[in-house]
């Protein structure tokens, strides 16, 4: 293992395996203790896609609020669960198999489309003109705004399915899914959370589908993978502290190194980011 892979695994805070059934209770657990320390707050927000990650911080996230409401015996607390498609959503099956298993207090839907083709639309009589990928990023954006415009009409903060093999990346936008008030899932890689969702009795195919992003209109449904020239299990290797092909870890670092400044608050005059 060579410095660089010490340095990123010891950032991430990525343990070489876990047992699944302690992960889920350091979320649960974390989750309950962040609402009961701000006490204006009165519960969750997140937008779910049917894929693994917001399938999984979804299901944390309604476990927290249910064990507080019984605990306090109150009914404040609640997980509102956020659809956001642009258009129609090819994968919408996923998406409702999702919210059957997390059992949401509350589901809003929000499609962006006319929100993200006006704001693409005032860009052009402006003169500027979004790439397909550019667009991708306007769709993380707004409906990362939409989740917060529902979080401070619901008194609630938001949750951020941000993980260490999406960490080391950088794949997700910065100020769009990339924000987030609490990211129960951080420590942990890909493979770890398919962990914790199977002993949650997740239906297997929501955290077996191939993981996409579905942001680009050019490269609809593409994998993930694909677009990052890496495998999950690969990432997911080097982050518990094994070996991978070497043309695998210079991608892998590559994407880290380039990526740093997603992992960081904006700089100011005091930040060695030159380092």
């Amino acid at each position: 293992m060579n410095e660089l892979q010490q340095r990123i695994i010891k950032e991430l805070h990525v343990k070489p395996e876990i047992d699944a059934y302690k992960e889920v209770r350091v979320s649960v657990d974390f989750l309950k203790d962040y609402l009961k320390k701000n006490v204006f707050l009165e519960g969750y927000v997140l937008g779910i896609s049917g894929g693994q990650d917001s399938t999984l911080a979804g299901k944390l996230a309604q476990m927290a609020v249910d064990e507080l409401n019984a605990e306090m015996s109150t009914e404040k607390y609640k997980f509102l669960a956020v659809r956001l498609p642009y258009g129609t959503q090819f994968d919408e099956i996923d998406c409702q198999e999702a919210l059957r298993f997390i059992q949401p207090s509350e589901t809003y839907t929000v499609n962006i489309k006319e929100a993200v083709d006006a704001s693409r639309n005032a860009l052009d009589a402006a003169g500027v003109t979004l790439s397909d990928f550019e667009k991708g990023n306007e769709k993380a954006r707004e409906r990362m705004k939409v989740q917060y415009s529902i979080a401070a009409a619901n008194h609630c903060a938001v949750i951020g399915t941000d993980h260490a093999a999406e960490a080391i990346t950088g794949f997700y936008t910065k100020f769009g899914d990339g924000a987030a008030d609490v990211t129960p899932l951080s420590r942990l890689n890909k493979r770890q959370g398919k962990q914790m969702l199977a002993v949650l009795d997740c239906p297997a195919q929501l955290y077996n589908k191939i993981p996409t992003a579905d942001l680009e209109e050019d490269k609809p449904a593409i994998p993930d993978e694909v677009a990052l020239g890496v495998t999950y299990q690969q990432i997911d290797d080097y982050l518990e502290g094994r070996e991978i092909p070497d043309d695998a870890r210079k991608t892998l670092e590559g994407h880290y190194l380039r990526s740093q400044h997603k992992r960081h608050l904006p700089i100011t005059v005091f930040d060695d980011f030159w380092k």
